[in-house]
């Protein structure tokens, strides 16, 4: 029996809805309502979009998250209270710098109106070294990237390429398909 490998199981990136990062956050957000709109519908749909350049290549992707945050640009400072509670911070501890942004202090639409004409562009985030996996890696490397590095999804590559994206819930099927073969 072939031993499967992350190519196996990878979404290739022509499935992928793409956006410019010319585009507004205003036109992400609708694209990205428009993805969720048919992942509803097919749940083996995507609710991401890949973001591009001008020569069709990746620079990063979005998710819905990613506009919730951009809403609240002093919501940068804490964005990364998930990756400082795997470090033994509290949700107690981070709770009092969640304050001081008071998220809440303006009305939605205000914060709408401000960050509907941000370019998509500075919201991209440029992919870390543990967010790509190669197309010829083991199952077992993906599921090392995507535990230890809490990972939705990761990149992956064909040399310097993006090629495609394994998602975390791909991963996860395959694992208790794996599982359920074992004969436990």
């Amino acid at each position: 029996m072939k031993t499967k490998t992350v190519k196996d199981i990878m979404t290739p990136l022509s499935e992928y809805g793409t956006i410019s990062a010319e585009a507004t956050l205003y036109e992400a957000a609708v694209a990205l309502d428009k993805a969720r709109q048919e992942f509803e519908q097919d749940c083996s749909r995507h609710r991401l979009l890949l973001i591009v350049d001008v020569d069709g290549e990746v620079l990063g992707k979005i998710s819905q998250l990613d506009v919730l945050r951009a809403l609240e640009p002093k919501g940068e400072n804490v964005a990364n209270s998930r990756s400082l509670r795997r470090f033994g911070f509290s949700r107690g501890y981070l709770k009092p710098m969640l304050m001081q942004c008071r998220f809440w202090e303006q009305p939605l639409m205000d914060l709408c109106k401000a960050a509907g004409r941000l370019k998509v562009r500075r919201l991209i985030h440029t992919p870390l070294e543990g967010e790509f996996v190669d197309e010829n890696a083991s199952l077992a490397e993906a599921i090392h990237q995507l535990a230890l590095e809490h990972h939705q999804s990761l990149l992956v590559t064909r040399g310097k390429e993006i090629v495609g994206i394994l998602r975390q819930r791909d991963m996860f099927r395959e694992v208790v398909e794996t599982l359920s073969a074992c004969e436990l």
